[in-house]
């Protein structure tokens, strides 16, 4: 309602201030408040306003109380809607991750959104919102049983040969609160001491609770390599771009570039403004459920992969980074997309900001599996190499006609259960793909690859940011190069239990 009477807002703004003839506040033709004053008519405008307001309040209400969810041994099941009901269900083996997001307004609340992500495009199941203590154990729940950790104990305390009735019908997990619990759901102020204590320890609280993570664990940027790293970002030489424009028309009395490019210029500082604060109090960390990242200042979100979504990792660095010696990291997740933006591009970039340190901590988190020989190597030559000779396969002299500036750094190798594309110069990137959750390989020749020797490969993972591709390579090479991701992607995914990481199996 607001946002619909700002005209008239601005317009009696305009009459208190403006000189000269003064505005007739009854001149707004079409206007429905100016109608309802001249008819002698407000009292029933505001009856229809309160209406309208409480059949919202009514319907809030009821998609609250048809709002219900249940977590069994197979899947999380949550039922919402009044007159068009809707039954969403996410496999617990399909689960690419749980994130709990925490916006201003409900963290004032002690409110908390927790969102279960599963592969297939737009089929994450969400609760909001539920009581943030609660949405962290609930989160804990479902990973455990998503781990197979609450079966072995099932089958282990069953008698032999039989199995439980939650075992076989499948349990409805739910929290029990005892009397006096800080995570229990808080009424009004009477019967919830120290509510305002609670909310302000919240806001203050570190968000990654130390007790999941040892110290030497968590990763964490400080605030000047934030907002230095957001800086040199691209972002920042087309809003100095736009600068140069707008000053331009100013002096030069074009006005139209106002209205041309102030608004890039506004969305430009908007976005800068929204990289740094969500990179704020950022951490990543590993817990027995997964990898947690966390990050965000008002508003916090922290997210949990469990082992064995990771389907790809990109390392990249900037031109305008090399001096400092920053990296960011991406990955790949099952769901998606490789044109995803808002939360799920979001999500994907998992180190803003990092120096060589952190990122081979943070593949040690993300490759739990991988030596640390293997990991030593990557930051050695994947990172900073130059090609030549070191342990990458790299491309022949003539793949400088279609990379005449990286064909040397341009190579792959394959170590430890993982693909490793290295290519860039003036945007190093060094790309490493699981051989557990290769999809497909495939060897593309086209007529100038052909006519050079050249051969083009590309590993297939799940749909994202991340493409693995070898542009130019030795056809011998390509070819070897296929065969041997084929053959390792079969053996690797024999031996993977990462999707049971809890169990007896599990590695």
């Amino acid at each position: 309602m607001i946002a619909n009477l700002r005209e008239r807002v601005v317009d009696l703004f305009l009459i208190a201030v403006s000189p000269g003839e003064p505005i007739d506040p009854d001149d707004f033709d079409g206007d429905p408040v100016s109608v309802l004053v001249r008819t002698g008519n407000v009292g029933w405008g505001l009856l229809i306003v309160l209406g309208i307001l409480l059949l919202l309040l009514a319907g809030f209400y009821l998609s609250w109380r048809m709002h219900t969810f249940r977590i069994t041994t197979e899947a999380v099941e949550v039922r919402t809607g009044i007159v068009f009901r809707s039954h969403r269900s996410a496999r617990l083996d399909r689960i690419q991750g749980i994130s709990i997001t925490k916006s201003l307004i409900p963290r004032l609340v002690g409110a908390a959104k927790l969102e279960v992500a599963v592969a297939g495009q737009s089929a994450s199941v969400q609760l909001s919102y539920l009581q943030g203590g609660l949405a962290d154990a609930l989160r804990a729940d479902i990973l455990r049983l998503a781990s197979g950790v609450k079966a072995a104990k099932a089958r282990a305390a069953a008698p032999e040969g039989a199995m439980t009735d939650a075992a076989e019908a499948g349990v409805v997990v739910g929290a029990t609160v005892a009397a006096g619990d800080p995570n229990a759901p808080e009424g009004d102020g009477a019967h919830a001491p120290g509510l305002v204590q609670r909310r302000v320890d919240d806001l203050l609280s570190p968000e990654l609770d130390p007790d999941l993570a040892p110290p030497e664990s968590v990763v964490h940027i400080p605030l000047g390599r934030v907002i230095g790293s957001s800086v040199l970002g691209g972002s920042t030489l087309a809003m100095l771009i736009f600068a140069g424009v707008i000053v331009w028309g100013l002096t030069s009395g074009s006005a139209w570039v106002l209205f041309s490019f102030v608004p890039a210029v506004i969305g430009l500082v908007t976005y800068m403004w929204s990289r740094i604060t969500k990179s704020l109090r950022y951490s990543i960390a590993g817990t027995p459920d997964g990898v947690r990242v966390g990050y965000g200042l008002l508003s916090t979100q922290n997210d949990t992969l469990p082992p064995g979504r990771i389907h790809a990792i990109q390392v990249g660095q900037p031109l305008l980074w090399r001096p400092f010696g920053w990296w960011t990291i991406r990955i790949n997740v099952a769901g998606q997309s490789a044109n995803a933006s808002g939360d799920a591009q979001r999500r994907s970039l998992v180190l803003p900001v990092g120096t060589l340190d952190d990122v081979r901590r943070v593949l040690g988190l993300l490759l739990p599996d991988t030596s640390d020989e293997v990991l030593d190597a990557v930051t050695a030559t994947g990172l900073v190499g130059a090609g030549g000779d070191d342990t990458y396969v790299g491309a022949p002299r003539q793949a400088a006609w279609l990379r005449p500036f990286s064909w040397r750094r341009t190579g792959y190798a394959i170590a430890d259960g993982v693909v490793l594309i290295r290519r860039g110069i003036v945007w190093r990137s060094l790309i490493l793909v699981p051989l557990a959750r290769t999809q497909s390989v495939a060897l593309h020749h086209g007529p100038v690859r052909r006519a050079l020797g050249l051969g083009l490969v590309r590993v297939h993972t799940v749909a994202g940011p991340i493409a693995a591709t070898l542009p130019v390579i030795g056809r011998d090479e390509a070819e070897a190069c296929v065969a041997d991701v084929a053959a390792g992607a079969i053996e690797w995914a024999r031996l993977d239990v990462s999707d049971h990481w809890g169990g007896a199996g599990a590695r």
